[in-house]
């Protein structure tokens, strides 16, 4: 722990967070970890009230639990993502994968068991942090557009156009997506990929990747059967087809 606040002087000013959880202790926990890292941490104890907070409020992420008396954590995933695009990380149950999945789907960009570590969590934060964070151009090719037939992505934006109609992705789907069309033509494996956009490691047996690229195929208005831009390779992983045909 010392080490960790040691590197709080590390950690951007600013970081703003809301923790939507009915467990007051756990909640206190959380914040007494992480403000000396810098962050800004306030809390909401039913899902009622986290929505609201999170709707009106500028956060740059969100931790929030699945089971809560009343209005439950993917009830209000499920309304946020109507306006939000905001990271939000599940807290579920220790080997809950009913939960994650359901989270994936909704629009969850990562899960933490309610047996998390600190410096999982804060390692957590980070990788969302720094996916969602306004890109600022550096050189040419990060501000070029990356470009499929009818599709076009730029980074330093951040905005997806598909048939000249902008696209609305999460922080997670639109990493999946650059890392993909970046490596056109080439399988990347799920583990490769996982670990390309979270810069972290996954179990092997993790499959959250598939919930993520399926929710990217249907934003794309694409056929897994007969793909035009995302393509599975079984037993492999995925590539990005070279023309994107349309």
């Amino acid at each position: 722990m010392r080490n960790e606040s040691m590197n709080a002087s590390s950690e951007k000013a600013g970081h703003t967070l809301l923790v939507v959880d009915d467990d007051r202790k756990l909640c206190a926990l959380i914040r007494d970890y992480l403000e000396p890292m810098g962050w800004a941490v306030e809390m909401r104890h039913t899902g009622t009230e986290g929505l609201a907070e999170a709707q009106e409020g500028k956060y740059e992420a969100i931790i929030m639990d699945v089971m809560m008396p009343g209005m439950d954590g993917f009830e209000v995933l499920k309304e946020l993502r109507k306006t939000s695009n905001v990271p939000v990380l599940m807290l579920t149950g220790m080997g809950d994968e009913a939960d994650r999945i359901v989270g994936l789907e909704l629009g969850a960009d990562d899960y933490l068991p309610k047996t998390f570590s600190s410096r999982e969590l804060l390692a957590r934060l980070r990788a969302v942090t720094r996916r969602a964070a306004a890109a600022v151009p550096q050189d040419e090719d990060f501000a070029r557009d990356l470009v499929a037939g009818p599709l076009r992505v730029n980074e330093a934006s951040h905005t997806v156009i598909l048939r000249d109609e902008p696209l609305e992705l999460t922080a997670l789907e639109f990493a999946i997506l650059v890392s993909l069309m970046k490596s056109k033509g080439r399988v990347k494996s799920r583990e490769a990929l996982l670990e390309d956009v979270s810069e972290r490691r996954f179990d092997i047996f993790d499959r959250s990747i598939d919930v993520h690229i399926s929710q990217l195929r249907k934003k794309l208005g694409d056929d897994a059967k007969s793909p035009s831009f995302i393509v599975t390779v079984r037993g492999v992983g995925y590539r990005f087809e070279e023309g994107g045909l349309s």
